[in-house]
């Protein structure tokens, strides 16, 4: 049997918020930047999107097939390409037309909500997963939690959904002497599939292959090839965000040509072959069952939730936010609802982080604020504007 490889793309552009002062509260509830949301995602779009999109949608065609890949596309990025840049929709429609690429499910707007709302989180993944229907055409049957994020009682909930595949993180901490190279099953239910990134292997592209310091560079098709073929188990899973393609290492790297050899070599190797998540859960049985306890996901070194949640700043954010589920679910009012949708997305947070050292260069790196205290601040400026006018509804229920 040949060894698998599992190529998955994260698509995902957050809605960014404006400058929202504190003497904004109360008399002016638009809160986004709309500048530099249209500036931001235009540009990625000829950097990242198109090129990549373009150079996949020929190597599909010249391996006749052979390149299969898998997406996920968070609404809160379908909006924005909707908005400024639908060539990217039909872009990434022109790709579903092959019949080789996977479109997965996950959070409509790239939240945690995972984490403490059932039914937030149901509401956000049944919104998804219509909204992928509506634009591709395609019904997605593998999940993909936002970051990664997974445990137990998160992939049982997944399932209950009707999602018997699922892809996370191949955590140092929980994997022990296992191999993330084979397929595991949930420890609550044994028949739910776990697909686990290899994140050495994804990291290899993600985030050293224009690094002139590591002792691989520069990274060459041929030596990645002989590196899958070299790789202990069954399957290689490298997902990765897509704007690896173009953003985070420009076209000067020579990105494209790793791919588009990378691609080449790969379908025409008689030892490797490509699958998207599904066909791979259909082709490999589970070696065992994998037990997490606690949330994990593809972020930092702890390969947790602490990205997100590791600070009171955080964690103050995020409860009050979610304190308002209830009176929403009372008002049920689209606007509200939306500007809730958006308030959620895992950046507001992220951006509040206060690590430091390796992973702080990560979080900097991706960070609009000049520090993280500036993001709490104006982040609880808006949520404070929303929180009036949530109980300004109720009071005039």
């Amino acid at each position: 049997m040949k060894k698998s490889i599992c190529l998955y793309f994260q698509v995902h552009q957050p809605t960014r918020l404006r400058l929202y002062r504190f003497f904004d509260i109360g008399k002016d509830s638009h809160y986004y930047d709309d500048f530099a949301n249209r500036t931001i995602l235009k540009r990625i779009a000829q950097k990242c999107y198109l090129p990549m999109n373009e150079l996949l949608l020929e190597a599909i065609t010249k391996s006749k097939g052979k390149l299969k890949l898998a997406f996920s596309i968070t609404g809160s990025a379908l909006e924005q390409f909707e908005r400024y840049a639908p060539e990217v929709i039909e872009s990434f429609r022109a790709l579903a037309d092959t019949g080789c690429v996977e479109f997965l499910c996950e959070t409509y707007n790239h939240s945690l909500a995972s984490l403490v709302s059932g039914p937030e989180f149901e509401h956000q993944v049944k919104k998804h997963k219509a909204a992928i229907e509506q634009y591709f055409g395609v019904t997605p049957t593998t999940f993909r939690n936002t970051e990664l994020i997974y445990s137990d009682n998160i992939g049982k909930a997944v399932y209950d959904l009707g999602f018997k595949t699922m892809l996370t993180e191949g955590a140092r901490h929980i994997m022990g002497w296992k191999n993330p190279n084979y397929i595991y099953s949930n420890d609550f239910e044994p028949n739910q599939k776990l697909l686990l990134r290899n994140y050495s292997m994804s990291d290899d592209i993600a985030f050293r292959f224009s690094d002139r310091g590591w002792n691989e560079w520069p990274l060459t098709a041929e030596k990645y090839v002989e590196w899958l073929r070299a790789a202990e188990g069954e399957i290689v899973n490298l997902f990765m965000d897509y704007e690896t393609f173009g953003e985070h290492q420009s076209s000067e790297t020579g990105i494209f040509e790793f791919v588009r050899a990378l691609t080449g070599l790969i379908a025409k190797d008689k030892e490797l072959e490509f699958v998207t998540p599904s066909r791979a859960a259909a082709k490999h049985k589970s070696v065992g069952e994998l037990s997490v306890p606690q949330p994990i996901s593809w972020a930092d070194e702890e390969r947790d939730t602490s990205a997100w949640l590791g600070n009171e700043l955080q964690q103050d954010a995020f409860n009050k936010l979610y304190g308002l589920e209830e009176k929403l679910s009372i008002l049920d009012d689209p606007a509200l609802w939306g500007d809730f949708g958006h308030l959620q997305e895992s950046d507001h947070l992220y951006y509040m982080c206060t690590k430091f050292f390796t992973d702080g260069e990560v979080h900097k790196r991706f960070n609009p604020y000049d520090t993280p205290y500036e993001a709490f601040i104006n982040y609880m400026n808006v949520l404070s504007d929303f929180i009036i006018r949530v109980n300004n509804a109720i009071a005039e229920k």
